[in-house]
């Protein structure tokens, strides 16, 4: 679960570092488009929040978390692959991304890592009985 969550803060922290770029690059006076570089690095920076979050809640063993953070490592395939696609710098950045989601990926859909984080399959929430404490109201008024 750590290393899957240290995966996803990755990408969050990059995503972080990227925007910021891009937003300094804009506000500098450096990018061919100024309102589209800030606007980029704000999006940029505005949507590293949910690969972030979603870590933390892997480690806080929060089982809404490990749909973000599945969701961040498909988005991120694609972008790797289009990395992959350029002729300049962006290959190696296009390897480490793709090998990172692919990683993150088996990491979240792991047996163990599901039932750390307290998920069940479809049709298993009737099967088990409810925790100590807590009795069933069906049928009760």
């Amino acid at each position: 679960m750590t290393y899957a969550a240290a995966l996803v803060a990755l990408e969050g922290l990059a995503l972080v570092v990227a925007g910021l770029w891009m937003l300094v690059l804009g506000v500098a006076g450096n990018s061919d488009d100024r309102q589209q570089a800030v606007t980029g690095g704000i999006t940029i920076v505005v949507l590293a929040l949910l690969p972030l979050l979603a870590a933390r809640g892997l480690l806080a063993l929060r089982s809404w978390s490990r749909g973000p953070a599945v969701i961040t490592q498909i988005m991120a395939l694609p972008v790797a692959y289009n990395l992959l696609q350029a002729d300049s710098v962006a290959i190696p950045a296009g390897i480490v991304l793709g090998v990172v989601a692919i990683a993150a990926l088996v990491l979240l859909i792991n047996r163990e890592t599901t039932r750390a984080l307290g998920i069940r399959g479809p049709g298993r929430a009737q099967d088990e009985e409810p925790p100590a404490g807590q009795q069933r109201s069906a049928g009760r008024k």
